[in-house]
């Protein structure tokens, strides 16, 4: 079934733009130079075999000094067996490697020491909850303040006899709800928000919205109670801010005053959000491979940011997702900044119009039959990444998000039918060559979780981009 959207690159990222060469290392919600990074979903595993290049552990990168925070992804299931949710961390940890007895709940307490390592560093450590899945909604308020005791007790400061991450504290919750309907969740963070009263600790409210204004599932959430920060995402990847990856507000728009819309979350920011310090992040695909388009380079990025910095002081900075690209970045190469300047005109404070331009609307006809050649067959025991394709039926077909055993053209609506190949192609019984078993489940790219391979340079680009920004 479908989980999550492949939305594993959402490296959520702030930068101190204007200041001198400051190397961040503690979170500090006040300023705009955090870096934070979705951690689980071992999204370059997803395609790529060579398994020295998938995820790490989560305390290899802590010792990185430019992320500062880390959202753990993703708990995708809220009502599962016995009661609890499920979690699914890719290849770090799922209910593959056991479960606590009587539930399908993922038995992580190995990650407990990592967890408090990066803490002890000042990095915050969240739990993303969401993704692209159909299984994280409530039917009622009562249910949702229920479910946010239950996250609570097993993951922040209550107390359970079944917690995942044994005696470490997470320091609070990311929303990346992408379906089902925002019944219950503003009544979800209303109640955590009460347990963590008093608490020895801060907790954050995190939200990781589409960047069309207002989202479709967190909009009216967003309205109704307080976050620290939102990481909006401006293309359709996976990331923990507003996500802006392959969305027509995205940044191969930024000079397209009617399509950039960063105006409108900044204008939420001041005078809608109940929190008027929230800081509003920009969502990138930390590689071309984690969106579909939308990815921009380093020096790009870094210019956007700065640009985007001067003019709205909501900014909190930038976003990518999924830190397992991290590891096919190439190293910690440094790259002088450029000496181009970042765009000198601005785009208007002027609120864009929330339908997208003309121009980047996408084709609503399929492409063309034919580009079927060197396509594999469908196969239901392969799990698929959003932008993968498959062939089916003499069908092409292409993934929204992550799918497993979800029939192209069935009920579930996974797939995307570009039409009839006119080529003969392989059939429903060829082996198809697919995701590593222990690949992500977060189908996404978005918030939060691109693919790349180490030629695509990813981890180079995070480097360069956050060094550039910090000048």
């Amino acid at each position: 079934m479908a989980f999550l959207q492949f939305k594993a690159v959402l490296l959520s990222i702030c930068y101190a733009l204007f200041l001198k060469a400051v190397l961040v290392v503690s979170y500090d919600g006040s300023r705009s130079d955090n870096l934070a990074v979705y951690w689980g979903q071992n999204s370059y595993g997803a395609t790529h075999p060579d398994q020295a290049n998938w995820q790490k552990s989560l305390s290899a990168y802590c010792q990185d000094d430019v992320i500062n925070a880390i959202p753990v992804a993703f708990l995708h299931v809220f009502f599962s067996t016995g009661g609890l949710p499920e979690i699914n961390m890719a290849n770090s940890c799922s209910s593959n490697g056991g479960v606590f007895p009587g539930t399908s709940l993922a038995n992580c307490q190995s990650l407990a020491a990592d967890i408090k390592a990066c803490q002890a560093k000042g990095k915050i450590i969240t739990l993303s909850l969401g993704g692209a899945t159909g299984a994280a909604t409530f039917t009622s308020d009562a249910q949702a303040q229920t479910f946010a005791t239950t996250v609570w007790n097993l993951f922040l400061g209550g107390s359970s006899s079944t917690r995942p991450f044994g005696d470490a504290v997470l320091d609070g919750v990311d929303l990346d709800i992408e379906g089902g309907s925002s019944a219950g969740y503003a009544a979800f963070v209303t109640k955590i928000r009460s347990l963590s009263s008093g608490a020895s600790k801060k907790y954050y409210m995190t939200a990781a919205p589409q960047c069309p204004f207002p989202d479709a599932y967190l909009g009216a959430v967003l309205n109704a109670v307080a976050f620290d920060a939102v990481y909006v995402q401006v293309t359709k990847t996976v990331f923990f801010a507003t996500e802006v990856y392959n969305n027509w507000c995205g940044l191969t728009n930024f000079n397209n005053p009617n399509a950039w819309n960063f105006g409108q979350w900044d204008n939420w920011a001041k005078t809608v959000a109940i929190n008027k310090n929230v800081k509003i992040f920009v969502g990138a695909p930390a590689a071309p491979s984690a969106a579909g388009s939308g990815y921009v380079d380093a020096v790009t990025l870094g210019n956007i940011a700065k640009s985007t910095r001067a003019q709205y002081s909501s900014f909190g900075g930038n976003g990518r997702f999924d830190v397992a690209i991290k590891n096919a970045m190439g190293g910690s190469v440094v790259v002088p900044p450029p000496t181009t300047t970042p765009p000198t005109t601005p785009p208007p404070t002027t609120t864009p119009p929330t339908t997208p331009p003309p121009t980047t609307t996408p084709p609503t006809t399929p492409p063309p039959s034919g580009g079927c050649a060197g396509v594999a067959a469908w196969n239901s025991g392969i799990a698929y990444t959003g932008g993968q394709q498959v062939t089916y039926n003499g069908r092409l077909w292409t993934a929204k998000w992550w799918s497993q055993a979800d029939t192209p053209g069935g009920p579930a609506g996974v797939w995307t039918d570009n039409g009839a190949c006119l080529a003969k192609v392989a059939t429903a019984n060829t082996v198809a060559i697919g995701k590593p078993a222990a690949a992500a489940i977060d189908g996404d790219a978005n918030k939060k979780s691109a693919v790349q391979a180490r030629s695509e340079g990813s981890d180079t680009n995070i480097r360069r981009f956050s060094r550039f920004f910090r000048r």
